[in-house]
């Protein structure tokens, strides 16, 4: 029997033992679809019905429908109308509203005059995040609101008009910039489960003695281990695009050669990753704990939520070993931008390098434990 034969015959087993129980079954297909599915929806940075609560201190034309512009927007729900401001503070320190809105006494007589009116504004900064995306929707009906007076009570030129236009996600729907994401961060914990305890497994069961008095080589060891993951990887990755394209409506407009050629050398890098860390574990317990001690900083250093610029220069650097920071900037770039091959090189030739390196170290590791 040749190489090809060998190989084959342990690729059969690690499916076997992978497949063999309905538990196993489940736990590669049903959690990586929920997780998809709860992120996809809880995962947002969109806002709705954001708690407001108001004081009126003109009580006049324009302040009222100022207010019924407020009122009529999906993005706000108004809490209360308060009579004074006494009740401000305690509303946003208690999180009964994230926004307060204070309209100056002369605010309708100001504008009357072709002046300009004062509008207060006071956020709950403690999610910065949120308090940021708040006013900008803010500023949003206030600018609407602005507009519409100008053209309808003759003043000379309106105010400033900022026009806006989103490249790539013209809604700028959050969605369109998670489940993208999402596809590479469940890719890289499928790849690394099925990888990593792979050789921990055959010590604890007893049979790592046994692959030891097979004809088997290393090297043919080792990518029996390793095609499971990639065939595994694939498909969970091509039911994960198939969903966020169908049933997310996420706009896929690229090449997806470019997307499959990316997701290769992807899970050639993880599958090295889940390899070294499974070659150096005497458990799956160990292998399992290996595995979270990489995923979670990964993910953190990723892009996934946190933009990489925002992030302190030292830790920019480390993001450079990463290779799910390369995956993402691909699956990015295919969805929303139409990158082809021509155009994502720059992040296949780091994917390839990690790769071979984490696949070396696997090697390694796994020659050291042989003897």
């Amino acid at each position: 029997m040749g190489w090809y034969g060998r190989v084959r015959a342990l690729v059969m087993k690690e499916f076997l033992a992978l497949l063999r129980s309905k538990a196993s079954r489940t736990v590669l297909i049903v959690p990586p679809l929920v997780q998809l599915i709860v992120f996809s929806f809880a995962a947002t940075f969109n806002l709705q019905h954001v708690p407001v609560v108001i004081y009126d201190q003109d009580q006049g034309g324009a302040s009222r429908e100022l207010i019924a512009r407020f009122a009529g927007s999906r993005y706000f729900s108004i809490e209360k109308m308060l009579a004074s401001s006494q009740h401000i503070a305690r509303m946003i320190s208690d999180k009964e509203a994230l926004l307060a809105i204070r309209i100056g006494p002369r605010f309708s007589q100001d504008l009357a005059l072709h002046r300009s009116a004062r509008v207060a504004v006071l956020v709950d900064g403690r999610n910065s995040n949120t308090a940021l995306v708040a006013l900008g929707d803010v500023n949003a009906v206030i600018q609407s609101f602005d507009n519409r007076w100008a053209a309808t009570h003759g003043w000379h030129a309106a105010p400033a008009v900022l026009v806006e236009r989103a490249w790539f996600n013209p809604d700028l729907r959050s969605r369109w910039f998670i489940v993208p994401g999402i596809v590479g961060l469940l890719t890289l914990v499928v790849a690394l489960l099925v990888t990593g305890l792979s050789v921990a497994r055959e010590r604890e069961a007893g049979t790592f003695d046994q692959l030891l008095v097979t004809p088997l080589a290393p090297w043919e060891i080792l990518v029996g281990k390793a095609f499971p993951g990639f065939l595994i990887g694939t498909l969970e990755a091509t039911l994960i695009i198939l969903v966020a394209v169908f049933g997310f409506g996420v706009p896929f407009v690229g090449s997806i050669w470019a997307l499959y050629l990316g997701l290769l050398l992807f899970l050639l890098a993880a599958i090295g990753v889940g390899l070294a860390i499974s070659s150096a574990s005497a458990t799956q317990q160990q292998g399992l704990l290996g595995v979270f001690l990489f995923m979670v900083p990964a993910v953190i250093l990723s892009g996934f939520a946190t933009p990489i610029a925002n992030m302190p220069r030292a830790v920019q650097y480390l993001t450079y070993l990463n290779p799910l920071r390369y995956f993402l900037i691909i699956l990015r770039g295919v969805f929303l931008e139409g990158d082809g091959i021509a155009i994502l090189w720059t992040q296949y030739v780091p994917l390839i390098f990690i790769g071979l390196v984490t696949m070396t170290i696997a090697t390694f590791l796994f020659r050291h434990r042989l003897t």
